[in-house]
């Protein structure tokens, strides 16, 4: 029999077949190419730089949570504890620290590692450190900084690499004032050289400044050399044996000013020159004394580094801003012959004698006057 040919509707069906069978194919390709094309997609996402949440989220829950260590080893002077009072304003006014942990007494370097290994492990986010040496402080300093601790010297500097120094030029501040003192004497004559701290590091760097100075003065002589210690007493009583001991015209001291001052009254001698810090009872007498002879000059060192300092840790802290890992702040000097009108600006009659008419830095500290006054920490 011949074979018949196919219907037309049997054509169609198998058409219709294979039409399906396609599209299914295209639709399981799609599916695969949509999978894989998903995955770069997903990476791109979870490698995205701008997604910051989580740290932003870690930043605000330790905002005002902040604890401040504070190592201090001279107790009794007026200046440290302005620095101190400056530290626990700054605190307060600035809304971010919950405590401030004060290591405040009178102790040598050895003392001062075992208070810092003690802020340390009570888990302080920074320590601000008045040094009592230069170099020992290195280990203790970069454990803390293992720790995750901020550390900053006041003050002094430290040589530490992890350390931020805070610090009034005390090179400057021996020189600025040794050569204002070796002028007044036209270049000679007998000096008294009443330095600060035995091996303190701000006293290193003022006989630094001062020999500088005393070199371009060969007919300077010093006759006496003491080490106060930063003693107000101390100072006195060095004071009063140079001064009636030694033929003496003219006398340098490392902020031991208006004591020394009082033993030319006690002594009744006539005043020489003096150089001093911009203490407040150095001030008031180079304003009332200078109809009876005396002349003098202050050099600037404010005791607010420590608000400074307490300023920048927290900007440390916060991430909010970065600082060079030394600050200097430049000393200035007012005498009492052409600066009377800038003297009488620092002069603060309702102030202790060794507390500093300078209490606010432009720029970094944001407490009040009356906030450095009451001394109050968070």
């Amino acid at each position: 029999m011949p074979k018949q040919k196919p219907s037309v509707w049997w054509l169609l069906a198998m058409l219709a077949a294979i039409a399906m069978l396609v599209a299914a194919c295209a639709e399981e390709e799609d599916v695969v190419d949509d999978e894989v094309d998903d995955e770069p997609v997903e990476d791109v996402e979870e490698e995205d730089p701008d997604e910051e949440e989580p740290e932003e989220e870690a930043v605000e829950d330790v905002e005002g949570d902040f604890v401040i260590g504070v190592s201090n080893t001279l107790v009794g002077n007026q200046w440290r504890e302005q620095m101190v009072c400056s530290i626990q304003a700054e605190s307060l006014a600035s809304g971010m620290v919950s405590d401030v942990v004060l290591a405040n007494r009178d102790t040598d370097a050895s003392g001062q590692i075992a208070d810092i290994e003690g802020l340390i492990g009570q888990g302080v986010d920074a320590i601000i450190v008045n040094p009592h040496d230069r170099t020992a402080l290195d280990d203790v300093i970069a454990a803390a900084d293992e720790q995750g601790i901020i550390v900053i010297s006041v003050d002094q500097a430290v040589t530490a690499e992890q350390a931020y120094n805070v610090t009034n030029d005390q090179v400057a501040y021996g020189e600025l004032g040794g050569r204002w003192l070796f002028e007044q004497l036209d270049g000679e004559g007998n000096v008294a050289y009443m330095r600060g701290g035995d091996g303190a590091p701000a006293d290193q760097d003022r006989d630094e400044g001062f020999q500088a100075a005393l070199a371009d003065f060969p007919d300077i002589e010093i006759i006496s050399e003491v080490f106060t210690g930063w003693d107000p007493s101390t100072g006195a009583s060095q004071a009063l044996d140079i001064i009636t001991t030694e033929d003496v015209d003219g006398i340098w001291t490392s902020g031991i000013d208006y004591p020394v001052v009082e033993q030319f009254e006690a002594a009744g001698e006539d005043f020489v020159p003096v150089v001093g810090a911009d203490n407040n009872g150095f001030i008031e007498q180079l304003i009332e004394l200078a109809d009876d002879g005396l002349t003098g000059a202050v050099v600037t060192n404010p005791p607010p580094v420590g608000g400074v300092a307490t300023a920048i840790a927290i900007d440390l802290l916060t991430g909010r801003e970065d600082h060079p890992q030394d600050t200097i702040l430049t000393p200035e000097v007012y005498d009492n012959i052409d600066d009377m009108a800038a003297l009488e600006d620092l002069y603060l009659p309702d102030l202790p004698q060794g507390f500093v008419a300078t209490m606010e830095f432009e720029g970094y500290t944001t407490y009040t006057q009356e906030q450095v006054l009451e001394c109050e920490g968070p």
